[in-house]
């Protein structure tokens, strides 16, 4: 029976953690990298056959207190215990239908921002909305359709992220999350097959199965028109629309950051100038 996306996730999971990591002691030298399925099925409360079982696919319906406990034994945080979840087919909560539609008032909200970048993006990080500033702040970009196409795709990521193998890492956990929500998507499916082929890191950043959401952190970007900026940002779910979460950026006030900021809301009021009567914004 071949090895299900369950099994791939729990062998990888397994194979980030040591006896160290999880309080259990540690006999010499091992053959393989991380914890063994006998010492995950202790520590979860399982038979070891049990375990086995399920990370070769030869188990297919763990409950949810079983669920819970591998989630405790491997450390998962609450991204990666929904996404555990959703593999095993166990229900979570009550799913809304997915939309890439934003609703009219978000839009004008993020016109109202004039000073902050500000997005709307999906599970897959496409670029559903932004504002002016936003749009100034991807300006070096020759397609601003879709945030891991930008990071991977497009040779200006690799400079526009002072730190891309952060930055790039970030977008790959995400995709992972939306397969785990979505398995059979072919938008998605297509995007990360697009995304595995042309780059090396991001085949390796994906076989490492880390499942996670955007939050909050702070980002180094380099623009060609005002130069670098560090910037912190914040995610919200979008309630109502399934999906879909609004991110802003921001400057710590009185910084050079925001300076730079303020020169981006020039840069988009110079661009809005020169919109030809009739022209919208994606």
């Amino acid at each position: 029976m071949p090895v299900t996306d369950l099994g791939r996730f729990l062998a990888a999971r397994r194979a980030r953690l040591g006896p160290d990591d999880v309080g259990l002691p540690s006999h010499g030298r091992r053959r393989v990298a991380g914890l063994r399925r006998e010492e995950v099925a202790v520590l979860a409360g399982v038979s070891a056959d049990y375990y086995t079982r399920l990370e070769q696919g030869r188990e297919r319906a763990p409950s949810a207190s079983v669920l819970d406990g591998i989630a405790r034994a491997l450390d998962l945080g609450p991204d990666a215990r929904e996404h555990l979840f959703r593999l095993a087919g166990v229900p979570i909560g009550d799913q809304a239908p997915l939309t890439d539609r934003v609703d009219d008032d978000l839009r004008q909200l993020l016109a109202d921002w004039p000073h902050l970048p500000a997005v709307i993006v999906n599970r897959r990080l496409d670029l559903l909305a932004r504002n002016p500033i936003a749009d100034a702040l991807y300006s070096d970009f020759t397609e601003t359709g879709n945030l891991a196409r930008m990071t991977f795709l497009d040779p200006v990521g690799r400079t526009f992220f002072a730190d891309w193998a952060r930055a790039a890492e970030a977008c790959v956990a995400p995709l992972r999350l939306a397969l785990g929500h979505e398995p059979g998507n072919q938008r998605t499916l297509a995007l990360t097959e697009e995304l595995a082929t042309a780059d090396a890191d991001f085949r390796r950043w994906w076989a490492d199965h880390d499942v996670r959401g955007k939050t909050r952190e702070a980002k180094r970007f380099r623009h060609s028109a005002v130069g670098e900026m560090t910037l912190t940002y914040r995610t919200f779910d979008v309630l109502g629309a399934t999906g879909q979460q609004l991110i802003v950026y921001r400057a710590a006030p009185n910084s050079r950051d925001a300076d730079a900021i303020r020169l981006l809301g020039i840069l988009a009021s110079s661009t809005a100038t020169h919109l030809q009567p009739g022209t919208t914004r994606p």
